[in-house]
Order: C-alpha cells, then structure tokens, then sequence
C-alpha cells in the first residue's frame, strides 16, 4: 500500500522505515496543510501528525486525490474534523496508547527545573557565573500536590509524587483506585488549586476543559504555586497566565504545550522571529520553561506510537476495526 506521511521528523524515519517495510511509504518533513495536501494525491494512506491541519477543507482535498484512510501519529485527535471525515469516506484511526512515563516523567522534569531554577543557572554557568543568588528552590518533599486528570499518565505522576514524599490531591469525572491507593485525596478542583504547591495537567482537550486554567482558577491558586501543563495548550488561557505572571504570582511554570502551537512546534523560528505576542513574552519570564511539545519523545514512546500507526494500517486494509479507529470504514 502506498503512504505519505507528513510532519516526520528526522528521529521518526528510521522507525517508521522499519515498521512500514512492506508498505511503498513516502515521508515529508512538511507539515498537512492546505498548501502541501496536493502532494498525497495517489495515496491512499495519510499519516498525519499531531500539528497536522485536517479541517474539511484539507480532507476534502484528500478525498479528492485518492485518500480512503488517515492514520494519526499521536493519541490526540483536535486537529481533525471527524464529522467531515465521514462524510466524505475517510477512514481515521489515531494511537490510542503509548507510554504514559514518557510524559509523566517530562512533566516532573518541567516542575524539577522551574522549581530550582535550572534554566537560568545553566545560562550563568555557560557565562562563567556561579552565584546562587536569585536560585534558591524548595524541597518537594512535604509539598502538596494537585494532579488535574487521573488516568494513566496522572497515574505515572502522582507515582512519582508520592516517591517525593508528597500530599496527593486529585481531579477528575472519576476516582482512579490506584491513586487512592497512593493515598490522594480527591477534591473539587476550587481546592485542589488553592491547596496545591504544585498542580499538573492531565486532563483531554475537550469543550469542557478548554481554558479550565483560566483567569479565575490562576487566582486561586498560591501566589508561589508551580503551574506544569505537558497535556494540551488549551487547557490553559495564555493571556491570562501572561497577566498571573505580570502581577508577580506563580514561582514557577512549565509548559511542553501551548494553546497556538500549530505552525510554531516543531519549526525553527530563530530567523523570522515568533509573531506571537503572547508565547513571545511567556518566555521571557525566568520561571518559565518552555518546551516544544515533546513530552512524548521518548524512544520507547514514538517507537509505541509508530507500531501502532502501522497496525492501524493493516486492520484498514483487512477491513478490520479496534480501540484505535475513531472514523470507521464506510
């Protein structure tokens, strides 16, 4: 069967040669756009990735070119419109699984290094300066934490907070068992957010979690509070966490996500400059660490994520569905 494959990224194309050996695949650096969604005309497998712009006008051009399935690259889905897809006969499928310590632990990683300031001693260290002023951190032993999403991946984090040493506070729709018997305690999110020295997200992008960080929730939150989001951009209103920031709250933020990241993610912007006013001035903040989206990018991780990209394949040519499938065979 013949593939195309957008947005691959260098790190991707031995893997996804591997696992689509048998398969005539074809992979591009360039990201699914209505621009480049031309060049998938004969194929009729699209492997997409997450900042990949499937909207109806984008599917409907690979509908036209021979298109019959849309295999994703990544769990998430936001960036596809499912209705059109089945509209228009397109098969979509994404990754429903892949290693959940992979984000987990970036997320840690995020917390850690806010916490003890290692984004600016690093930058001191490379200039040969070594004071200790303006870096001193906290333990997180004995610190409360509010991990927002309790499903596998919050699951992984609070394990990791409970090895800290931590109080667990705990939101979501249901409890998770194995957190309860980490010892969380599961809370309404109002006190979860003014309890917790350090909260994390784990929750789906979904209408009714779009900004659930927003200008009301950052308040309530410890003037000191650590803020980490490795789940989705939107969860959190960027405007009104620039302006937390800008009154002095908040000791330390990490964000692997942002809610604008398409187009910028994944791209190299140090020549042109961001446009983005609001991402430009986050990262101007010393307790801010930015990464691009890669709390998945973990070997163990991606090589999950493109083994089951290829098993997706292979059910769509045997005619077969799983877990995996959001937009069945017409």
């Amino acid at each position: 069967m013949e593939i195309l494959a957008y947005g691959v990224l260098s790190d991707e194309r031995p893997l996804l040669q591997d696992a689509l050996e048998q398969h005539r695949l074809r992979m591009l650096d360039v990201f699914l756009t209505a621009d480049t969604a031309p060049l998938a005309a004969g194929f009729p497998v699209v492997s997409s990735s997450v900042n990949d712009t499937l909207d109806a006008g984008v599917l409907s051009l690979l509908a036209a070119g021979g298109t019959k399935l849309i295999a994703q690259r990544s769990t998430g889905f936001n960036n596809i419109d499912l209705t059109a897809a089945a509209e228009l006969g397109l098969t979509v499928a994404r990754v429903s699984y892949y290693s959940p310590y992979a984000v987990a632990e970036h997320a840690w990683t995020l917390a850690l290094a806010v916490n003890r300031r290692l984004t600016r001693a690093t930058t001191r260290s490379r200039e040969f300066d070594f004071r200790l002023d303006g870096l001193m951190g906290r333990d997180i032993h004995g610190m409360t934490v509010g991990v927002i999403g309790t499903g596998k991946i919050g699951e992984c984090f609070a394990r990791i907070a409970a090895g800290f040493g931590t109080e667990l506070l705990g939101w979501d729709v249901a409890e998770n068992p194995a957190c309860l018997e980490l010892g969380m305690t599961y809370t309404e999110l109002p006190e979860l957010l003014s309890r917790a020295d350090l909260v994390s997200l784990h929750v789906p992008l979904l209408p009714a979690t779009h900004h659930l960080i927003d200008a009301a929730a950052l308040a309530r939150m410890k003037d000191d509070a650590i803020l980490v989001n490795s789940s989705r951009g939107g969860l959190v209103d960027s405007t009104a966490l620039v302006e937390t920031l800008r009154a002095g709250r908040l000791s330390g933020v990490g964000l692997d996500v942002y809610e604008e990241e398409t187009g910028v993610f994944f791209t190299d912007q140090s020549i042109q400059g961001v446009t983005d006013d609001t991402l430009a001035r986050l990262v101007t903040f010393p307790q801010v660490l930015v990464t691009s989206h890669q709390a998945y990018y973990t070997r163990t991780a991606v090589g999950q994520i493109i083994d089951a990209t290829a098993r997706n394949i292979d059910d769509f040519a045997a005619g077969r569905t799983s877990e995996n499938t959001l937009v069945p065979k017409s």
